[in-house]
């Protein structure tokens, strides 16, 4: 990616190296995690079921705005690509983006939705309005994954602010209240992380215009949702895969979405939610 001149947004807390005190998830919770992780489960129902009610916090306060290092600077400035573009397009929708913060953090962190861990991966938490990101998820999506590549770490960012767009817009209420069985729940959550997917290719279409795109930098996206599938995570910790049991989607699904909104540009072409087929 050619990030040299876009703005680094400043809507970040580097969390990295400051302890948690107090409650967090124990061994047992560590291990759920880690089986969430790998399969592709919702880290938040994680999260829920294996956070202790004892307080947390944090040993000191954590510095905001743009990070000094390289690794924290690009996803400073990843962000600040996504601000720009999803703030042009609710301007034209006559509306205001307000931008997610961006956490970064090590091992362990304290959100409004519970306890994270490193090993749930990424994730966005509506409470907060906050993605979490443990930069060493990048090293895994690399080496783990075989999925390597800057704008595959893009790819990633975008998917977890695809989520905060769908808070904005309303389309995360839909997951609210949980109703339904787990096989309903669990084709609803296939439907919204579709639908995230497709935003983070609106934005990529965006990127790609401000030519902030390099020749292959699309492939690696592609093999990033590729990696992800709950297909290919199941497949390769059971050498199975349980349909019934997705939550995020095929690779094939990913990669379709992902794809439609990076061809399109157009937010509305992702309404995955009343999409008949995915």
């Amino acid at each position: 990616m050619r990030l040299g001149n876009q703005r680094a947004s400043n809507n970040v807390e580097d969390r990295r190296g400051i302890g948690v005190v107090g409650g967090g998830i124990g061994v047992g919770g560590i291990v759920v995690a880690l089986i969430a992780y790998f399969l592709g489960f919702d880290p938040g129902v994680v999260m829920d079921a294996a956070n202790q009610m004892a307080p947390q916090r944090e040993t000191r306060m954590a510095p905001k705005g743009t990070p000094r290092d390289e690794m924290g600077q690009f996803t400073a400035k990843v962000l600040g690509s996504t601000e720009d573009v999803w703030g042009r397009i609710f301007q034209q929708a006559n509306a205001a983006y307000r931008p997610p913060t961006l956490v970064l953090y090590d091992g362990q962190v304290h959100s409004a939705c519970g306890m994270g861990q490193s090993a749930m991966g990424p994730f966005y938490c509506a409470g907060d309005e906050k993605l979490y990101i443990d930069l060493a998820f990048f090293r895994d999506l690399a080496t783990r994954f075989r999925a390597p590549g800057d704008f595959a770490q893009a790819y990633v960012i975008a998917h977890e602010v695809g989520h905060h767009v769908q808070k904005l817009t309303g389309g995360a209420r839909k997951m609210e209240g949980g109703r339904g069985s787990r096989v309903e729940r669990n084709a609803l959550s296939v439907r919204m992380e579709l639908q995230a997917d497709c935003y983070a290719g609106v934005w990529g279409h965006y990127a790609g215009t401000m030519n902030q795109l390099d020749p292959g930098d699309l492939a690696e996206a592609l093999g990033a949702a590729t990696a992800i599938g709950d297909d290919r995570l199941q497949k390769r910790a059971q050498g199975y895969a349980v349909p019934e049991s997705f939550t995020h989607g095929t690779s094939e699904q990913r990669v379709r979405w992902f794809k439609r909104g990076m061809d399109s540009g157009r937010p509305q072409d992702c309404n995955t939610l009343s999409a008949g087929s995915l």
